[in-house]
C-alpha cells in the first residue's frame, strides 16, 4: 500500500470538542509532525439543533465554523482538542455532504451586480426599450 492510500484510510468524519468549549464536525486527517500529532480539518462546521414551531419538529442547521474564510482546510494542534469522536452515523454524514454540495453550488452561482450592466425596474426597462425601438 502506498502513502497516498494509507493517508486516505486515516481520514475520517469526527466531532471534536475543543478546549474553548466549541463542538465542531469535520472530515479529519491526523498527521505526525516531528514529535506531535496535528489534525487537518476539511470544512469544519457546527451543527445547531433548531425546532420548527409550526410543525413541532426538530431540524439540524449547518453553520461554517469560520464564516469569513474561503480556504476549507484548517490545521489544529491536538492541545486544542479535549476529545474527538469518530462518526459513523450515515444521516449526519449525509447532512454534511448535502451542505458541501449546496455550498459548492452557491459558490459557482453568478451574483448580479451593477458592474455587469444596466439594472432597472421592469417599467424603467420597458420605457428604455420602447424609446430605443422607436428611434431605430
Amino acid at each position: 500500500m502506498n502513502n497516498q492510500e494509507q493517508e486516505k484510510e486515516e481520514e475520517f468524519f469526527a466531532v471534536l470538542k475543543l478546549v474553548s468549549g466549541e463542538e465542531i464536525f469535520a472530515r479529519v486527517q491526523p498527521c505526525e509532525e516531528e514529535d506531535k500529532t496535528i489534525l487537518i480539518l476539511d470544512t469544519p462546521v457546527i451543527f445547531e439543533t433548531v425546532v420548527i414551531r409550526n410543525m413541532g419538529m426538530g431540524a439540524i442547521k449547518v453553520i461554517p465554523w469560520m464564516e469569513m474564510v474561503k480556504d476549507p482546510l484548517f490545521v489544529m494542534n491536538m492541545d486544542k482538542v479535549m476529545t474527538i469522536s469518530e462518526i459513523h452515523d450515515e444521516d449526519i454524514i449525509r447532512i454534511y455532504n448535502r451542505y458541501l454540495q449546496d455550498k459548492d453550488r452557491e459558490t459557482n452561482q453568478c451574483k448580479i451586480n451593477k458592474d455587469m450592466g444596466f439594472l432597472s425596474s421592469i417599467s424603467d426597462a420597458r420605457v428604455f426599450l420602447e424609446k430605443l425601438y422607436k428611434s431605430s
